[in-house]
């Protein structure tokens, strides 16, 4: 994965609590006083315009690299954050919380935007059911996004019940390891809700590129791909969606998208830097429709 090299910038209001064997009443009450005390703290009053619920399913070896982009795009997406730990065999049955409201300056002003992040590590059969735990705490007539850290278990409950409430499914197909089959399992979402996949929007810049070599690359019949095995598989299956016909696929592992050979050939290597995982997971929460060409791509890359 690329490194986030970007400066994070630091809240300049910021509250928190965190509690054991909590109700979500409790949660809802707690994150009213912390908004109750960042506007007492801030002068002039500061401005919560939420513009999504956004849901983070994080298995525990998740977890750092999940809280780390999330401080990243924190002042881009003013929201309510609510980022799921499941704790399935923690032997407890309870839900923990740990909430905080950050705000951050306008640039220009003294007034401020803020964000609201809520963990709940679910223990026990609370981490079976999801929906039940995060449906009190989504702002109503707001869009309701899930990214899901790692590969999903596809036929789950806990995915499935995340996906019935969710607008976008976000994924990242470079953390899963049986590829290309699963890409068979993540089309069959593609009716129930939007998808987004971090190691496509990964490859626009290469896709742009290959693109520009119209009518030449029409004429191709082998591609190889130095980098992850995702971004092989989804660049393969994109021209094989476009060009309707058959190509073969050479993958030399990398972990970043380092080169694409044409028929043996190097590609030109396409202008720009690679973005930030914050600014890639930023993108795709500014998407609200389904995209044919990635969903096409996905499914040519399984067949």
């Amino acid at each position: 994965m690329e490194e986030n090299l970007s400066i994070v910038p630091e809240p300049a209001l910021l509250e928190r609590w965190s509690g054991e064997d909590v109700r979500l009443a409790d949660v809802e009450s707690q994150l009213a006083r912390l908004r109750e005390a960042t506007a007492e703290e801030g002068s002039p009053p500061s401005i919560r315009t939420s513009v999504m619920t956004h849901i983070a399913w994080v298995p525990e070896e998740w977890a750092d690299a999940a809280r780390a982009t999330l401080a990243g795009m924190a002042e881009e997406h003013p929201s309510r954050t609510l980022l799921l730990v499941p704790l399935p065999d923690s032997g407890h049955d309870r839900i923990d919380a740990e909430a905080s409201v950050e705000c951050y300056r306008l640039p220009g002003t003294e007034r401020h935007v803020c964000s609201e992040v809520v963990e709940l590590q679910l223990h026990g059969p609370r981490a079976k059911a999801p929906a039940s735990v995060v449906s009190p705490l989504l702002i109503s007539d707001l869009p309701v996004f899930c990214r899901w850290r790692g590969e999903p278990p596809f036929g789950s409950p806990e995915l499935d019940q995340l996906v019935a409430i969710a607008d976008r499914l976000i994924v990242d197909s470079t953390e899963w390891e049986d590829l290309p089959y699963a890409y068979t399992r993540l089309a069959e979402l593609f009716e129930r809700t939007a998808v987004s996949d971090i190691a496509w929007a990964r490859t626009a810049r290469w896709r742009a590129l290959l693109a520009s070599l119209w009518p030449e690359i029409g004429d191709v019949s082998a591609i190889r791909v130095h980098g992850t095995a995702a971004q092989a598989y989804l660049l393969a299956g994109w021209l094989r969606s476009r060009l309707g016909r058959e190509l073969a696929l050479e993958h030399v592992e990398s972990d970043r998208l380092e080169g694409i050979d044409l028929d043996g050939e190097p590609a030109p290597f396409p202008p720009g830097d690679p973005p930030s995982p914050s600014n890639v997971l930023s993108e795709e929460l500014d998407r609200f429709t389904r995209d044919p060409i990635y969903e096409a791509a996905v499914r040519s890359a399984s067949s």
